[in-house]
C-alpha cells in the first residue's frame, strides 16, 4: 500500500479482473541431423522458410548430397525435411546440426587454435576447408564451419577510393590547408606524389595514416620493401600539392580490402564484403572494424558467427600492421602491378584507375569434408557451461518454444546402421520425456517390411512419441528423379497446418500430403489393420482422395494416452498454465490468491470449451478447477505449497466411424 502523508487527492490504478492465460504456440519444431554446412555449436536461430535454412546450413549447394567418409553419397535428408515441413504448412523451425569429424569428437575451434603453427596441428581432420598457410604467411583463412561445401575459392582485392586529398580552411586559424576527407587513423592509403618526391612519382607509395591528436595533423608512414623505414622517410600532409587538374596535383586514395567468395572453379560469385580496413588495430570509434574483426573466430554479433562463411585470423607475431597483411597476401610489392604494361588496353590506364578497379589474388580453400556419419553420441550431444557451448539435442533444451522434435534421415540405410538408428530414436524419446511439453516424431527405417516395422515398434513405449510408416516418395527438385524421404518432416508440417487451421485438439490425420507422389510401400486395409493397433501411423493412398496421413496414435501402452492429439493438447494446456501463472509465486497463500488462480484457469478453460476443444454440453461437464481447503492441508500451507486440481474432458478422434444400416418396411411404425 502506498503511504499518504500529506492531505490531497490521490489516483491509483487497480484491476478487478483475473489474470489471463494465453495459449502457447504448438507449431514450433526442432530438426536435428547432418547438413552440408552451417553452425554446429552456436545456439540455433529460428527459421521461417527454406531460403532461411539454406542461407545458414546449405548456402553453396542447396539440396546436394552429403559424402560421409567411406560411404556412398547420402541424400541431404535435412534439406528435404525442411522443404517438406514448410510446404506442408510449417511456420517456425529450429535446426541443430550434428557433425562427426574423421578423428575424435567435434569441438569448436578456439581463437588460439587458429594461430597454431601448421607443423604442430593436423589441419584437416576437423572437416574445415583451409587455405594453405604457405600462401598467406601469418594469415589464416578457413571456412567457418566444417563440410565439403566449404572447398571454395576466396578472392582478396585491394581497392582504392577516389582522391581524398583537398584543401580547406583550418578549423582554428581559418587558413587554407591540405585536408583529407573521410579518413581514419591507421587507414592504408596510396599516395601518388607527382610534385615533391621522385621516389613516389612513378607508381605511388602505400602508406599508413597516423593522426597526431595533440596537433590534429596527419603523417604518412611508407611501406618498407627491402629495408626498414626510417623516421626520415615519413612525410606529412603539407608536403603534398593539391591541384584542380587531375593529372597535375598529388592524390591520396584510401585502400581497403574486398573479400569475395566464389565457386571452386571461380565461375560464379557467391558473396562479397567490401570496404574492410587492413590494419588489425583499425577502429571506427571504439569498435574494431578491420577485416580480422569482421571475420573473427568469435565475431561481436551472433548472426555473424552463424552466417559468415569465412574466418580470417592472424599470427600476432608476424602480422601486426596493414603492410604485413598486404605482403602476406601479395608477397611482393603490389604497387608493381600499377606500373605500365605492354597490354595496350591497360597501358593507357593511370595507376589510380588500375587501383580503383582493384588488384586481386585468388586463394583456394582445401580439405573440407563431411566427416563420418553421425551416430547416437553426436545426436545426444553435450552441454558443459564451462565450455560455453552445447551440441546435439542439448541445444534444444534451452529453447522453450519447441513442441515437436525429429531427426530426419537418422534411420536411412537402416539395415546397415540398425543399432545406431535405434539409439538415436531412444535419444529423441528421452529428450521429449525430459522436456515434458514436446513430442518426438519418429521415422521407421527405409525399405522396411511390415513385419520388421512391427518389431521396431515392439521395443518402444512412450506417450511422448509417435512412429510413422512408410517413407514418402517425392520428386527430387535437384536430380528430377523420384526419391524416398523419411516421413517426420512431412508429419511436422502437417501437425503445424492442423494446429493453425483447426487447433491442437484436432488429430493430425486424414490430411493430404502435398508433396507426395507415392509411398515406399503402398499399404492396404489388411496391412493397416495389423499396424494400427500397434500404434504405427500409416500413410495411405485412396482413390479419388490422394495421398493421406492415416493415423494419429502414440507408441504408448497406456490407453489414456493412445492418441497423439490428446498428448499434444495436454502439453499445450500444461505449458500455457505453467507459463502464465508464474505471477502467483510468493503471493500470500490465502483465500484471495486461491480465488484468483481459480478464476484465471476457469476463464482459460472456458475459452477452450467454447472453441470446441473439450467434450461436454456444458462447461461444468467439460472441466473443473479446485483450489481451496479441499486441495490443501495445513502441512501444504506451512510448506508454502498451493495445490490446484484441474480436470478436463479431452476430445478423442473418431477413429472408427460406424454406420449401422438395416431394412425398414414402409408400413412399420417407429
Amino acid at each position: 500500500m502506498p503511504e499518504y502523508l500529506a492531505p490531497g487527492v490521490f489516483i491509483e490504478e487497480t484491476s478487478f479482473r483475473a489474470k489471463i492465460i494465453e495459449g502457447v504456440s504448438t507449431t514450433t519444431t526442432g530438426f536435428i541431423g547432418p547438413t552440408a554446412f552451417g553452425p554446429v555449436s552456436q545456439e540455433p536461430d529460428i527459421l521461417t522458410s527454406l531460403s532461411a535454412f539454406e542461407r545458414l546450413y546449405d548456402p553453396f549447394k542447396a539440396g546436394d548430397p552429403l559424402v560421409f567418409d567411406g560411404d556412398a553419397e547420402a541424400p541431404n535428408h535435412l534439406w528435404h525435411a525442411v522443404r517438406a515441413f514448410f510446404t506442408e504448412g510449417g511456420k517456425r523451425l529450429y535446426v541443430s546440426r550434428v557433425f562427426k569429424p574423421l578423428e575424435g569428437d567435434y569441438a569448436p575451434i578456439g581463437d588460439d587454435d587458429d594461430v597454431t603453427p601448421p607443423e604442430l596441428a593436423d589441419e584437416y581432420d576437423d572437416g574445415h576447408a583451409r587455405v594453405d598457410v604457405a600462401d598467406t604467411g601469418g594469415l589464416r583463412v578457413r571456412a567457418r564451419h566444417p563440410g565439403a561445401a566449404g572447398n571454395l575459392r576466396v578472392r582478396f582485392t585491394l581497392k582504392g577510393s577516389a582522391n581524398v586529398l583537398t584543401r580547406g580552411p583550418d578549423p582554428v586559424t581559418r587558413e587554407e590547408v591540405n585536408t583529407l576527407r573521410s579518413v581514419k587513423d591507421l587507414d592504408l592509403v596510396w599516395v601518388h606524389d607527382r610534385t615533391s618526391s621522385p621516389a613516389r612519382s612513378e607508381t605511388g607509395t602505400l602508406c599508413v595514416l597516423h593522426k597526431d591528436d595533440a596537433n590534429a595533423t596527419w603523417t604518412f608512414e611508407p611501406m618498407a620493401l627491402t629495408s626498414p623505414v626510417e623516421n626520415a622517410d615519413w612525410f606529412d600532409l603539407e608536403s603534398l600539392t593539391v591541384s584542380q587538374e587531375p593529372d597535375e596535383g598529388d592524390s591520396v586514395r584510401v585502400v581497403t580490402l574486398s573479400v569475395t567468395l566464389l565457386t571452386r572453379d571461380g565461375s560464379r560469385e557467391l558473396a562479397t564484403w567490401s570496404g574492410l580496413p587492413l590494419d588489425p588495430h583499425h577502429r571506427d570509434g571504439a569498435t574494431h572494424d578491420s577485416v580480422f574483426a569482421k571475420f573473427a573466430n568469435t565475431p561481436a554479433l551472433a548472426d555473424d558467427a552463424r552466417a559468415l562463411p569465412l574466418v580470417i585470423t592472424r599470427d600476432p607475431q608476424s602480422v601486426d600492421t596493414a603492410f604485413d597483411v598486404v605482403l602476406g597476401l601479395f608477397e611482393d610489392d603490389p604497387t608493381a602491378l600499377l606500373e605500365p604494361t605492354e597490354d595496350e588496353a591497360k597501358r593507357q590506364m593511370t595507376a589510380g584507375d588500375k587501383l580503383a578497379l582493384g588488384l586481386s589474388v585468388d586463394l583456394q580453400l582445401e580439405g573440407g569434408n563431411d566427416g563420418l556419419r553421425p551416430g547416437m553420441t553426436e545426436y545426444e550431444g553435450k552441454a558443459d557451461p564451462r565450455e560455453g557451448y552445447s551440441l546435439g539435442l542439448r541445444q534444444f533444451e534451452d529453447i522453450e518454444d519447441i513442441s515437436m522434435v525429429a531427426a530426419p534421415g537418422s534411420t536411412w540405410d537402416y539395415a546397415t546402421v540398425r543399432e545406431e538408428a535405434n539409439g538415436v530414436i531412444k535419444q529423441l524419446i528421452a529428450h521429449a520425456e525430459r522436456m515434458r511439453y514436446r513430442v518426438a516424431l519418429l521415422d521407421c527405417g527405409d525399405k522396411m517390411p511390415v513385419t520388421e516395422v512391427r518389431g521396431m515398434r515392439a521395443k518402444l513405449d512412450s506417450k511422448y512419441a509417435a512412429l510413422y510408416y512408410p517413407w514418402v516418395t517425392v520428386l527430387d527438385p535437384i536430380t528430377r528423379r523420384e526419391i524416398n524421404l523419411p516421413p517426420s518432416g512431412f508429419v511436422a508440417g502437417i501437425c503445424a497446418r492442423t494446429d493453425i487451421e483447426r487447433g491442437v485438439h484436432k488429430a493430425p490425420a486424414n490430411e493430404v500430403v502435398r508433396l507426395a507422389m507415392g509411398f515406399e510401400s503402398m499399404l492396404n486395409n489388411g496391412q493397416q489393420e495389423v499396424l494400427n493397433p500397434d500404434g504405427i501411423n500409416c500413410f495411405r493412398y485412396f482413390e479419388g482422395r490422394g495421398m493421406r496421413l492415416w493415423g494419429a496414435r502414440t507408441i504408448s501402452s497406456d490407453p489414456e494416452w493412445k492418441y497423439l492429439n490428446v498428448r499434444r493438447y495436454f502439453a499445450y494446456l500444461e505449458r500455457s498454465i505453467d507459463k502464465h501463472t508464474q505471477w502467483a509465486v510468493f503471493e500470500p497463500n490465502g483465500e484471495q490468491l486461491w480465488a484468483n488462480v481459480r478464476r484465471t484457469i476457469e476463464d482459460f478453460l472456458l475459452n477452450e470449451w467454447q472453441k470446441g476443444a473439450l467434450l461436454g454440453e456444458k462447461p461444468e461437464k467439460a472441466f473443473f478447477v479446485r483450489c481451496d481447503r479441499s486441495t490443501m492441508s495445513q502441512n501444504d500451507l506451512d510448506n508454502g505449497r498451493l495445490v490446484c486440481q484441474i480436470g478436463v474432458a479431452p476430445l478423442k478422434p473418431a477413429e472408427f466411424v460406424v454406420f449401422r444400416i438395416g431394412q425398414w418396411t414402409g408400413d412399420r411404425r417407429g
